[in-house]
């Protein structure tokens, strides 16, 4: 089974039931394509995708396999001790933020929000660039200005102090994780069986 989808993806939502896949079926290979860019899976010949279930295209086949995601501004203790901690969205333009820039189109990453239901987006500025969001997260730890990341990669660092969360009324939550695949009429068995695994439970 060959499928491409994000590290955040396969990290929360493949890495905990692998396990229990594999020791059921041992004759299924898994093959993960660690990607952030929306492949074709069609030309590139992969079995199906992970991604967010906003941008999964129309005429796929997609079964949910995660409960929705939630983002966070966080930033360390020795950061916020040298600046005030933002009460606002807007009020981001006078800090030290950690953009991230998208692999394929080259820009950078506008940081989502939402008032009242309604949401904006704000572009944010800082010495500090990176496509991977390890990295952001190690910088923010480093003191090195805030980062806009996954809340569940950051949770266990606010549990224990090491960051802190700010603007939390403002950050949106997404469609979580989608696995999709080309409406053909018959869907192989391994992969098959591999959605079954996979498949949300809420």
């Amino acid at each position: 089974v060959r499928v491409t989808a994000t590290k955040h993806a396969v990290s929360s939502v493949v890495m905990p039931v692998l396990p229990r896949f594999l020791a059921a079926h041992p004759d299924i290979r898994v093959d993960m394509i660690v990607d952030d860019n929306l492949t074709d899976i069609v030309a590139d010949r992969i079995d199906a995708g992970i991604r967010f279930g906003d941008i999964v295209e129309k005429d796929m086949i997609a079964v949910r396999i995660g409960p929705d995601i939630r983002m966070a501004v966080v930033g360390a203790p020795s950061y916020f001790a040298d600046h005030p901690v933002p009460r606002t969205p807007r009020e981001l333009a006078g800090h030290r933020c950690i953009n991230y820039r998208h692999v394929r189109s080259g820009g950078l990453y506008a940081w989502d929000f939402e008032e009242k239901g309604r949401p904006f987006q704000v572009r944010v500025e800082g010495p500090l660039v990176f496509n991977n969001a390890d990295l952001t997260r190690e910088a923010a730890l480093a003191g090195q200005g805030i980062a806009y990341v996954y809340a569940d990669e950051v949770a266990a660092d606010v549990r224990a102090g090491r960051l802190k969360r700010i603007l939390e009324r403002w950050c949106p939550t997404f469609p979580g994780y989608y696995l999709y695949h080309p409406s053909r009429r018959q869907t192989p068995p391994a992969l098959a069986a591999f959605i079954g695994a996979l498949r949300y439970k809420p």
